[in-house]
Formats: C-alpha cells, sequence, structure tokens
C-alpha cells in the first residue's frame, strides 16, 4: 500500500513536469505556425497578383481615346464623301469637256492606235486583279462569318458551363443543409443514453456519405476545368486563323498598291493626249493617300484588339490560378478531416478503456476525477492540435500514448484497491461506475456537437471564399464581354472602311469605262 503511495506520488510529480514541457513546447509550435502562416498568406499572395490588374482609370481613359478616334474617323468620313460629291461634279464637267475634245481626237485617231492597244492590255490586266481581289475578299468574307459562328458557339460553352457551376453550388448548398439536418439529429438524442452508441455510428457514417459527395464535387469541377481548358485551346486556334487573314489582308494591299502603280503607267501614256485631265488626276492621288491614311488607322485598331486578346487571355489564367487555389483549399480541407477521424478513433480507443475501470472508495472517486480532468483537458488539446501540421499531429499522438500508460498504471493501482475492498463497498462501485459512464457519454456527446458546428463552421468558410471567388469570376467575365463589345464595334469600324474602299474602286472603274469610251470614240 505504501509503496502504491510513493509511486502515484512519484508519477504525479513526473506528469506535472511532463504537462509544463508539453506546454512549452505547445508555445512554441504556436510561435513557428504564426510565422509561417504570415509568410504564405494566400490573401497576401492573391493581393499581389492582383495588384497589377487594377488598371480601370486606364481602361477608361483608353475607351474615351477610341470614341475620340471613333469620332475624328466619321468626320473623314463626312469629308470623303463631300470629295466625292464634288469629284462626280467634276466628272460631269469632263464629259461636258469629252464632247468639245471629240472633234480634236477624231484627227489623231490614226496616231491613237498603239496608244489603244496599250491601254487595252493594261485594262485587261487591271480587271483580271480587280477580279482575283473580288474573289478573295468573297472567301475572307465567308471566313470572317465562320469565325463569328464559332465564337458564338463558343459564348454559347462558356454559359453551358457558368449553369453547370450554378448547379454544381446547388449541390453544395444542399450538403450544407444535410449536415445541418445530422446536427439537428444528434441534439434529439440527449433523451435515450442507450441509443447514443447507434446514433453516433449513423452520423459517422453519414459523415463519410458527406465526404463523398464533396469529392464527387470536385470531380465534377475538375471536368468543368478540363472543359474550359478545351475551349481556350479553340479560341487560340481561332486567333491563328485570324492571323492568317490578316496576312491574306496584307498581300490584297500589296496586289493594291500595285494595281495603282499600273494605273499610274497607264495615265501616263496617255497623259501627252489628256493634259486637261492633269488636275483631276491630281486629286486621286490625293484620295489614295487618304485611302493609305484609312488604312494605316485600321492597323493601328487591329492593333489595339490584338492588345485587348492579350489581356483576355492574362484574366483567364488568373480566373486558372484562382480554381487551382481552390483545390488546394479543398485538398488541405480533406487532410484536415483525415486528421479529426484518426484523433476520434484514438479517443473513442481511450473512452473504452477508461469505461473498463471503476472505483469504489472514496480515493478511486477523487482519482476518477482527477483523471476526467485530466482527460478532458487532453481533450481540448487534441481538438486544438488538429488545426496542426502532420508532425504536429504524430508529436501529440505520442504524448496521448504515454498519458493512456501512465493512466494504465494508475487504474492497475485502483483495480488492487479494489481487489482489497470488501463486498460491502460493492453498491458504492456501482454507483461511482454509473456516473462516470454518464458523464463519459455526456463528455462525448458534447465533443461530438463541438466537432459538428467546427465543420460547420469550417462549410461556411469554404463557401464564402467560394462566393468570392465566383464574383472575381464574374466580374472577369463582364470585363471579357466589354473587351469583345469593343472587338465587335472595331470591325463594324473596319466593314465601313472597307465599304468606302469598295466605293473609291468603283469611283476608278468608272473612270477606267471613261477612258474606254474615249478609245472607243478614238477608233
Amino acid at each position: 500500500m505504501t509503496q502504491a503511495l510513493c509511486r502515484g506520488y512519484v508519477m504525479r510529480k513526473e506528469f506535472v513536469k511532463m504537462m509544463e514541457r508539453r506546454e512549452s513546447i505547445f508555445s512554441i509550435q504556436y510561435n513557428i505556425r504564426s510565422f509561417m502562416n504570415v509568410k504564405n498568406w494566400p490573401w497576401l499572395k492573391l493581393y499581389f497578383k492582383i495588384k497589377p490588374l487594377l488598371k480601370s482609370a486606364e481602361t477608361e481613359k483608353e475607351l474615351a481615346q477610341m470614341k475620340e478616334n471613333y469620332d475624328k474617323m466619321q468626320s473623314d468620313l463626312a469629308t470623303a464623301l463631300a470629295k466625292k460629291k464634288e469629284l462626280e461634279e467634276k466628272m460631269v464637267s469632263l464629259l461636258q469637256e469629252k464632247n468639245d475634245l471629240q472633234l480634236q481626237v477624231a484627227a489623231e485617231v490614226e496616231n491613237l492606235s498603239d496608244a489603244e492597244e496599250r491601254c487595252e492590255g493594261l485594262i485587261k490586266k487591271t480587271t483580271e486583279r480587280l477580279e482575283d481581289e473580288e474573289e478573295i475578299n468573297a472567301e475572307l468574307t465567308a471566313k470572317k462569318r465562320k469565325l463569328e459562328d464559332e465564337c458564338s458557339e463558343l459564348k454559347k460553352d462558356i454559359d453551358d458551363l457558368e449553369l453547370t457551376l450554378a448547379k454544381v453550388e446547388k449541390e453544395k448548398h444542399a450538403t450544407e443543409n444535410k449536415v445541418k439536418n445530422l446536427t439537428e439529429e444528434m441534439a434529439s438524442q440527449d433523451e435515450s443514453i442507450a441509443k447514443l452508441t447507434k446514433e453516433k455510428k449513423a452520423l459517422q457514417e453519414s459523415h463519410q456519405q458527406t465526404l463523398d459527395d464533396l469529392q464527387a464535387e470536385e470531380d465534377k469541377v475538375n471536368t468543368l476545368t478540363k472543359a474550359k481548358t478545351k475551349l481556350e485551346q479553340q479560341v487560340d486556334d481561332l486567333e491563328g486563323s485570324l492571323e492568317q487573314e490578316k496576312k491574306l489582308r496584307m498581300d490584297l494591299e500589296r496586289a493594291k498598291r500595285k494595281l495603282e502603280g499600273d494605273l499610274k503607267l497607264a495615265q501616263e501614256s496617255i497623259m501627252d493626249l489628256e493634259n486637261d485631265k492633269q488636275q483631276s488626276d491630281e486629286k486621286l492621288k490625293k484620295k489614295d493617300f487618304e485611302i493609305s491614311q484609312l488604312l494605316s488607322k485600321i492597323e493601328d485598331e487591329q492593333s489595339l484588339g490584338a492588345q485587348l486578346q492579350k489581356k483576355i487571355k492574362e484574366l483567364q489564367a488568373r480566373i486558372e490560378e484562382l480554381e487551382e487555389e481552390i483545390e488546394a483549399e479543398r485538398a488541405a480541407r480533406a487532410k484536415v478531416e483525415k486528421q479529426r477521424a484518426d484523433l476520434s478513433r484514438e479517443l473513442e480507443e481511450i473512452s473504452e478503456r477508461l469505461e473498463e475501470a471503476g472505483g469504489a472508495t472514496a480515493a478511486q472517486i477523487e482519482m476518477n476525477k482527477k483523471r476526467e480532468a485530466e482527460f478532458q483537458k487532453l481533450r481540448r488539446d487534441l481538438e486544438e492540435s488538429t488545426l496542426q501540421h502532420e508532425a504536429t499531429a504524430a508529436a501529440l499522438r505520442k504524448k496521448q500514448a504515454d498519458s493512456v500508460a501512465e493512466l494504465g498504471e494508475q487504474i492497475d493501482n485502483l483495480q488492487r484497491i479494489d481487489d482489497l475492498s470488501s463486498n460491502m463497498e460493492a453498491v458504492a462501485k456501482a454507483k461511482a461506475n454509473l456516473e462516470k459512464m454518464c458523464r463519459t457519454l455526456e463528455d462525448q456527446l458534447s465533443e461530438i456537437k463541438s466537432k459538428n458546428d467546427e465543420n460547420v463552421r469550417q462549410l461556411n468558410d469554404l463557401s464564402a471564399q467560394k462566393a468570392r471567388l465566383q464574383t472575381e469570376n464574374g466580374e472577369f467575365s463582364r470585363q471579357i464581354e466589354e473587351k469583345e463589345a469593343l472587338i465587335s464595334q472595331l470591325t463594324r469600324g473596319k466593314q465601313a472602311y472597307t465599304q468606302q474602299i469598295d466605293e473609291l474602286k468603283r469611283h476608278i472603274e468608272e473612270e477606267v469605262k471613261v477612258i474606254n469610251l474615249r478609245c472607243a470614240i478614238f477608233t
């Protein structure tokens, strides 16, 4: 008996030292964990990544500049139309002058036969080149329509993906409601202690099912991410097609410049016969210069469209990074859930061992109270340790095993005391066992409630983070739509300039027809 008391005293002193060392280790680990959290804080990284994208003021300036350019182009178009009207009026005057010149030309028909043949050859070549250019323009128009159809299909696919994401969000809310219902069912199980073990097993199964549902949702999100990557690849292919179209347009412009050179040669060949037409030729040159300026403006707008496409790609890359961070948070959450399940199993084993032990004397009751207080403190420590790293959890499990071994020795001592006790203490022993079981079950129930509350809190935090990320994703999508609208506006401006070029071509063709008429009159 004396040896048991001495050993108990020595072990209690050793236990106090162990607890002091344990508190010191926890303090050190807490400081290190705080430092690491500040060092690798995701929101700080997110801030540094988003900071370069905050250029809304510059975007407004660019839009204002584009609007100013558009107004300037409108004024240039009005000027071009006015000049066209002047040219038409001058064409009427030239026709009148042509009637006057017919009498003079009649005497010089024989000298113009060679010039006529050269003019006919040049006109034929010019006509053939114009026909080739019209065919190429028709092909480019068809390709452009095809690209617009593909863009509309891609937009439709993106809308479908957004609907799918909304569906996944609804399923997640349903899962959260299921967890809340499970929590309410646990609260109603305080009425019967005998049913607690069975209902606890049912709760664990439901919790596992919830984890499976969350895993299925993560698989769905991964599938959507792959589909989004495929759509982005299709967008890259479309951009390659647009670059090919730009190359073809450059070839057409070179061919046009060559045709203009041929026209200048033809004009020089008949300049001796048409001195009066010199002023109209100078005006045509001025018109060509204006066309080149308009073409340079179109090229500037195309480069601006390329810059907008680059910005769109950067926004899409940012969305992918946010989705990767969401997946990392989900993986960390699954890891914490696994650690919590391991700790729960260890607590159940310790509870079963403690339930097998009993005490009858007053000393035993006092030791049980101390042991239960120590056990509750260990539980709080274990709940706190679920937020730490796997290495910290392993160290806590080792220390928990040491504490259990010490408690086992105390249980052995109590068992020896029980063997020395008489049958007169049987009633007290039974009463103490029943009270101990009730307290243990109540502690387990409160622990399960606290764990479920923690799970609900974590789910709410993850939902809030997901909502913020979805809000950012919606903002990025809105910016992409604005850029696409700007690109479509620039495309319409480009079509208007193309129509102006076509009108100028028709004007040139009319002048060629006038030359043909003069040649016919000469013949």
